[in-house]
């Protein structure tokens, strides 16, 4: 029997003739039948991928052996940025669990795919038995059960580092807004991570962990991952369980991965994928019709649109400059650019912080909660809630905003329909510049609300997204002023419609493996 879903091909028959089928061309020998002598495991060369791990392992190397020289590099990170981590998981205990992962899947190539694999958790994910902060003191609580998505890695092999660092109660793109310090990208330390899944993104792209477990809502996966020159992916909300999320805004609140490379992305999303009925925003996966153009012309042919002139206005120079350098290498790996229409991202976006939709932040919390614990709070949070407390948003409006939502959805679907006019993916900058952690301090909401010009919209219209590395360049040619003679890197998203992700990941894959 043969089936397709999410864009993989299956084949499903009786399994030791299949077996049978494929032992002459196993790149593995019968351990039992070997008479090779036992050879010295090879040593770790640092690179923390997720498919590199594996072959690795595959060929020899220990968890062990990895996670000698992680720590290492933990540690000397440390004196680099020390505001990456919330919680550290203790190093023995680290050491005892890659034991007990060695004990358990003895066989070098019987393993899970993320067998012996280091990975941070976004500190408003819930660890059991561990305090969950969400970078805000007074909301600190130790929960008896963990997040379904920590608990799918963990039966699969992976190994929990720690717990990163974000904007408090994850609200804002910029990672300055934390009471345990201000992460730093990766690339130049005047510059800002990004948020709120800052400590995430630093973490993967400093190789402290192969992946890591983080959110999303506005953008808090996406950008960050763009500053760091790491992939964020942000699925289709529902389809990995959002329970055990401390909630920003909880009916778009969603996880996401970060990782090195797309492919890696979709190993981790293939772990947590799965519908649970605690998730009151959980979606049944369900595979969607489309023709697949397997072989000939079209195999490699997609359409994408992008934002209009007026709209990428808002970018520097630098960055249209090298989104329009991603553009033709689109076009350069079969993609199609198609006019779309550009009021459904531009309306959505506009509502999520424009309208009631930012109430929800409110809605979140305990009743009387920020009344009484506002002295605490980090002061742009605190300004935040604020104005939103003082536009005093009825029902009424609400509602209006609620139905509003609805019809921007519909408009946006017809972008992407299976027809000559839709388009595959939506392609965007990730962010419309990247400010230095000095510029954002002067002015920390207005500097915030321009980063999500490209984000905001993606859960409001219930998109899948994935930020993708585009290159880097100067920074000077970011700042002609600046004298830093160092680089920054460049990201651009692919959007794609609900359930799409499949579709979008790949092509982000081809992208990705050109740049």
């Amino acid at each position: 029997m043969i089936s397709w879903s999410q864009g993989l091909f299956g084949f499903v028959a009786t399994l030791q003739p299949l077996i049978d089928a494929l032992s002459p061309y196993s790149a593995f020998d019968d351990p039992t039948e070997s008479t090779t002598p036992p050879q010295t495991p090879p040593s770790f060369d640092g690179n923390l991928d997720i498919s590199a791990l594996q072959m690795a392992y595959r060929a020899g190397l220990s968890p062990l052996t990895m996670l000698h020289s992680l720590f290492r590099r933990i540690e000397q990170y440390q004196k680099v940025d020390p505001s990456i981590w919330i919680y550290l998981e203790d190093t023995n205990v680290v050491t005892e669990r890659a034991k007990a992962l060695i004990l358990k899947w003895p066989e070098l190539t019987r393993r899970p795919p993320l067998f012996g694999v280091p990975f941070s958790v976004k500190d408003s994910i819930d660890i059991s038995g561990k305090p969950t902060t969400t970078a805000c003191p007074p909301l600190t609580h130790v929960p008896s059960v963990s997040a379904p998505a920590f608990d799918s890695l963990l039966k699969q092999g992976a190994i929990f580092i720690g717990k990163t660092n974000l904007d408090q109660l994850a609200t804002g793109l910029t990672g300055c807004r934390s009471p345990y310090g201000t992460p730093r990208s990766v690339f130049n330390q005047e510059y800002i991570s990004g948020g709120s899944s800052s400590g995430n993104c630093v973490s993967v792209g400093a190789g402290l962990v192969s992946f890591s477990l983080a959110t999303d809502t506005a953008g808090s996966g996406r950008v960050p991952s763009g500053f760091n020159g790491v992939v964020g992916y942000k699925p289709t909300r529902g389809l990995v369980s959002a329970s055990g999320i401390t909630p920003a805004c909880l009916s778009l609140d969603c996880i996401a991965f970060i990782t090195k490379t797309v492919q890696d992305a979709r190993t981790v999303w293939d772990t947590c994928i799965g519908y649970d009925e605690n998730d009151r925003y959980a979606k049944i996966s369900t595979p969607i019709q489309r023709h697949i153009n397997s072989i000939g012309y079209k195999a490699a042919r997609f359409k994408f649109g992008i934002p209009p002139a007026e709209v990428l206005s808002i970018c520097a120079p630098i960055y249209k400059k090298k989104f329009h350098e991603a553009i033709e290498k689109l076009q350069a790996i079969g993609g199609h650019l198609m006019p779309i229409d550009w009021s459904p991202f531009e309306n959505a976006g506009k509502l999520l912080y424009e309208g009631t939709f930012v109430s929800e932040r409110l809605a979140s919390l305990p009743n009387d909660w920020f009344d009484r614990n506002k002295d605490h709070l980090h002061p742009v949070i605190r300004e935040i809630f604020e104005r939103v407390v003082a536009r005093q948003s009825t029902a009424v409006q609400a509602y209006r905003d609620l139905q509003a939502k609805a019809l921007f959805t519909r408009q946006a679907e017809k972008v992407f329909a299976y027809d000559s006019a839709g388009v595959d993916v939506l392609v965007v900058p990730t962010a419309p510049t990247h400010w230095t952690v000095e510029q954002v301090l002067a002015d920390p909401i207005s500097t915030n609300s321009i980063l999500g010009e490209f984000t905001h919209f993606g859960n409001v219209l219930d998109l899948c997204a994935v930020a993708v590395p585009a290159g880097t360049y100067n920074i000077s040619e970011l700042d002609p002023k600046c004298k830093n003679s160092g680089i920054l890197p460049f990201s651009v998203t692919f959007l794609g419609g609900s359930q799409m992700d499949a579709e979008v990941l790949e092509v982000a894959r081809r992208f990705h493996g050109i740049v």
